[in-house]
């Protein structure tokens, strides 16, 4: 059992449970997981970014105010950090929702979905670094890193895998270097193949794309060659 603010959780873990497959479709999608859209899949296909804690900021932001303003140890004070903590468990289960309703678009559509094996940790350390040795563009790191966590790419990964489970998808992670850099159609590399964030164009073919579908192709082909080696050996 678990308390969060005023309310009471039972959580159950279960061994053994029976998968529930869904009816084969016959596709196989590579997803780009990102900051404007959640996901964007190899058909083009792009899942909202709700963004919650962004949209809960200015409440969190008075909450947080008005709790530094009331005497340690008061009634007022624990009412006060009551409120910060219902709203940041408000904007958890919120990011939860949305990653169940991504996660099962995604399971019902495909048989086999590939995504990048992101470590997610690193990549929203702190880039402040030391005073001996600071960190360089520090606030747009920060802002970045801000960005990632309210995403929820964890949380969404993590249901996505024991959803896949469940329904009888294959699911496969690939290594996403370069995924975003190089040409899913003729495979040129080049860190100037991506315009803008949402631009691809490939200096040496030409190719134009969005540029998460571009990246999603590339992790479909990846996760393809990886499971025909797999077979193969």
């Amino acid at each position: 059992m678990k308390r969060e603010t005023s309310r009471w959780y039972v959580i159950l873990s279960c061994d053994d449970v029976p998968a529930q497959p869904l009816p084969s479709t016959g596709a196989a999608a590579g997803v780009d997981m990102g900051v404007a859209s959640l996901v964007t899949t190899s058909d083009g296909d792009h899942l909202d970014n709700p963004r919650h804690l962004k949209a809960s900021a200015g409440r969190l932001a008075a909450a947080q105010r008005a709790l530094t303003l009331k005497n340690r140890g008061s009634k007022r004070r624990r009412k006060a950090v009551a409120r910060v903590a219902a709203l940041h468990a408000k904007v958890r289960r919120q990011r939860l929702d949305g990653a169940h309703k991504a996660a099962l678009a995604l399971v019902r559509a495909y048989d086999v979905i590939v995504h990048e094996d992101l470590r997610i940790a690193n990549m929203t350390r702190s880039a402040s670094g030391t005073i001996d040795a600071p960190g360089r563009n520090v606030a747009a790191k920060s802002g970045l890193n801000r960005s990632i966590l309210d995403a929820g790419w964890g949380v969404f990964l993590r249901v996505l895998a024991y959803k896949a489970e469940s329904a009888g998808r294959e699911l496969i992670a690939v290594d996403p270097r370069n995924t975003s850099r190089t040409c899913s159609r003729c495979g040129h590399c080049a860190k100037d193949n991506r315009l803008t964030q949402a631009r691809f164009r490939c200096q040496a073919c030409g190719h134009e794309a969005h540029a998460d579908a571009n990246a999603a192709e590339n992790i479909l082909r990846a996760g393809l060659a990886l499971r025909d080696a797999a077979e193969a050996a």
